[in-house]
C-alpha cells in the first residue's frame, strides 16, 4: 500500500508538495481550513472584482515549470502569462523614476537620467549576479539540517559570493552611487520583510531574476496559478479538501500518526505542515513535544513586518499608469526605522500599487478597474491600535496614491476592503501578523531556519516562508521541492527532476496561446 500523506495547508508550499508527492505515488490528503486554495496567493472575488490577496509578482517561473513537468504538464500549458514590460515603475519621493526594462540600453538611459555615472553600472551589476546566482543555486535547491550542512563542498564554494557580513545595500555600492538608484535594486528586500541596510547581500539575486528572467503576470492574478496547482494535484489523485481547519494533531512519542478535523481522523505516516510556522507550532504542537522550537524560543525569534491592504473596485481606469507603482517615500530610512524598530506607523510611507487591468481586463466588470494598495507597516504590536488608526491610515495612503499618479483615486471607489495586521493574524492565522513570515536575518537562515525534516517531531515535514530556502513565491516552491524529495528519501520511494526537459525558455516574451495572445495586444495598447 502507498504510503499516507497528510499536508496541512494548500497555500503555494502545500501545493507544490501535493503535486511532487502525488506524481511520485503517495497517498496525500490536502486540507485547507478557508473556501479557496492558495492561502495566501488565493483571490479575493466581490462584484465582479478580482484581486490577488498577496502576491502580485510572478518571478523565476522555472522552478514551477519543473514541477509541473513532474505531474506531465507544464505551467505554460496550465496558466496563460505575460511579460510585463516595463516590470514596473519606481518612484521616488526625493524626485524621479525609473521604468524598470529588461532592455540594457533602455534601462542604461534611465539611470542616466537620474544619476550618469551609474549608467554603466547595470551591466556589471547584472554580469556579477548572474554568476552569484549560477554559484549558489545548488545551496538554495538543498536542504540544511544542521552545522554539518555547511560544510557541503558546494556551499563552501559559495561563500565568497554569499558574503553574510555585508548589507544589499552596501553590496550595491559597487556599481551605483546614488542612493536612488540602489532603491530601485534594492527595495525587492521587501519581498522578504526586511530592510535593505540590513538584508544580507546574497538577497541582491532578487533583483538580477526579474531582469534576466521577467516579472510575468498571471492573467486572473496570482491566484490563477494556484488554482492551477490544485487542479493538477488533482489529478496526481490528491484529496483536496477545502474549508475543513485541523483542529488536533494525534501523537505517539514525538511521532504525529493522525490529524483531526471536524470532518474526521486522517492517519498520516508523515505529515507537511505548510500553515504558518509559528502559529501551527503554538496551536497544534504541545509545547512539552518541542525542543528547539517551543514558544518561549518563539518569542525570542525576529519577525518580518506586515503589511496594510487597501483592494478598491474603482470606476473608469488609469490607463496611463503602469502594471505595478512603486513609490519611495522621500524618509525612506526613517520609514524603514519606524517599521522595523520604533513599531510604529511610518510617517511617510512607502507604497506599492498594482493597477492590472492596464493588463488584465478580466479582473473588473466593464468600464472598471482594480486597485490593489500596500503599505509595510510593522507587525502587529502594543504600539499601533488598528481600530482606531485604521481610517485614518487608509485615507493617508489614499491622498499620497493620488499624489503619485492615481488622480481622483477616491472619488471614484465602488467597492473596498481593508486587510491590516490584526486581520493577517486573526482572519488568515499568521503570528503577529507577519506576512513575511520569519525574518531572513543572518541568525534565521540556513540550518537556524525551522528545517525542511521538522527536527523538533518524527515524520514531520515543514513547506513555505517559515522553512528554508525563506519566503517568496519562487522560493517557496523550491523548499517544496526539497521536502519532498526530503520525504521520497526517507521512505525510499524514488525522485528525480533531473531527466526532466526544460520547457520554460527563459527570456521569453510572453507564452503562446489564444488568451495570451490577446492579453498581450492588450498590455500592448494601455502601457
Amino acid at each position: 500500500m502507498p504510503r499516507e500523506i497528510v499536508i496541512i495547508g494548500a497555500g503555494p508550499g502545500g501545493l507544490a508538495s501535493a503535486i511532487l508527492l502525488g506524481a511520485a505515488g503517495f497517498k496525500v490528503t490536502l486540507l485547507e481550513k478557508m473556501h479557496t486554495v492558495g492561502g495566501r496567493t488565493s483571490s479575493i472575488e466581490e462584484k465582479g472584482f478580482r484581486f490577488d490577496l498577496g502576491p502580485t509578482f510572478f518571478l523565476y517561473p522555472k522552478i514551477l515549470d519543473e514541477i509541473m513537468q513532474v505531474a506531465g504538464t507544464s505551467l505554460r500549458r496550465e496558466v496563460e502569462m505575460v511579460r510585463l514590460d516595463p516590470q514596473y515603475r519606481v518612484q521616488f519621493g526625493a524626485g524621479g523614476q525609473i521604468d524598470a526594462t529588461a532592455d540594457p540600453v533602455r534601462m542604461e538611459e534611465q539611470i542616466a537620467k537620474l544619476c550618469p555615472k551609474d549608467a554603466g553600472g547595470f551591466r556589471k551589476f547584472m554580469a556579477d549576479n548572474r554568476n552569484k546566482f549560477n554559484s549558489i543555486r545548488n545551496c538554495l535547491e538543498r536542504p540544511f539540517l544542521g552545522w554539518s550542512s555547511l560544510l557541503a563542498k558546494e556551499v563552501l564554494a559559495s561563500i565568497t559570493h554569499i558574503r553574510p557580513w555585508e548589507s544589499v545595500d552596501d553590496y550595491l555600492h559597487k556599481f551605483f552611487s546614488d542612493e536612488r538608484v540602489r532603491l530601485a535594486f534594492s527595495f525587492q528586500s521587501k519581498y522578504l520583510g526586511m530592510s535593505p541596510f540590513r538584508c544580507p547581500s546574497l538577497f541582491s539575486i532578487l533583483s538580477y531574476l526579474e531582469y534576466d528572467y521577467g516579472v510575468w503576470h498571471p492573467v486572473g492574478g496570482c491566484g490563477e496559478v494556484s488554482r492551477a496547482m490544485a487542479r493538477v494535484a488533482e489529478r496526481m489523485g490528491v484529496d483536496v479538501r477545502l474549508n475543513e481547519s485541523v483542529d488536533s494533531l494525534e501523537f505517539v512519542g514525538k511521532k504525529v500518526v493522525a490529524v483531526r478535523t471536524k470532518v474526521g481522523r486522517y492517519a498520516s505516516d508523515a505529515l507537511v505542515i505548510n500553515a504558518d510556522f509559528a502559529h501551527a507550532m503554538r496551536t497544534l504542537v504541545p509545547d512539552a513535544l518541542r525542543n528547539q522550537w517551543t514558544n518561549k524560543k518563539l518569542d525570542e525569534k525576529n519577525y518580518s513586518c506586515s503589511t496594510f491592504m487597501l483592494y478598491l473596485g474603482v470606476k473608469g481606469g488609469f490607463p496611463e499608469m503602469p502594471h505595478h507603482t512603486i513609490q519611495i517615500s522621500p524618509e525612506y530610512r526613517k520609514n524603514l526605522q519606524e517599521i522595523e524598530d520604533l513599531k510604529v506607523l511610518p510617517s511617510v510611507p512607502s507604497f506599492y500599487v498594482q493597477n492590472a487591468c492596464v493588463t488584465d481586463r478580466s479582473l473588473a466588470p466593464e468600464g472598471h478597474s482594480t486597485i490593489y494598495l500596500l503599505a509595510p507597516v510593522p507587525h502587529r504590536t502594543a504600539n499601533i491600535d488598528w481600530v482606531e488608526e485604521k481610517s485614518k491610515f487608509r485615507d493617508q495612503l489614499l491622498d499620497a496614491a493620488e499624489a503619485a499618479g492615481f488622480g481622483g483615486l477616491k472619488s471614484r471607489i465602488c467597492f473596498e476592503k481593508i486587510v491590516t495586521p490584526d486581520d493577517w493574524e486573526q482572519s488568515y492565522s499568521i503570528h503577529l501578523g507577519a506576512t513575511f513570515n520569519l525574518a531572513h536575518s543572518l541568525k534565521q537562515m540556513l540550518h537556524f531556519r525551522p528545517g525542511n525534516r521538522f527536527g523538533d517531531l518524527e515524520g514531520v515535514y515543514l513547506a513555505g516562508g517559515g522553512t528554508h530556502p525563506g519566503s517568496g513565491l519562487p522560493v517557496i516552491y523550491e523548499g517544496a521541492r526539497i521536502t519532498a524529495k526530503l520525504i521520497c528519501e526517507d521512505y525510499r520511494v524514488p525522485f528525480s527532476m533531473e531527466s526532466v526537459a526544460p520547457s520554460w525558455v527563459e527570456n521569453q516574451e510572453q507564452c503562446s496561446g489564444p488568451i495570451a495572445a490577446k492579453v498581450a495586444v492588450q498590455a500592448a495598447s494601455h502601457c
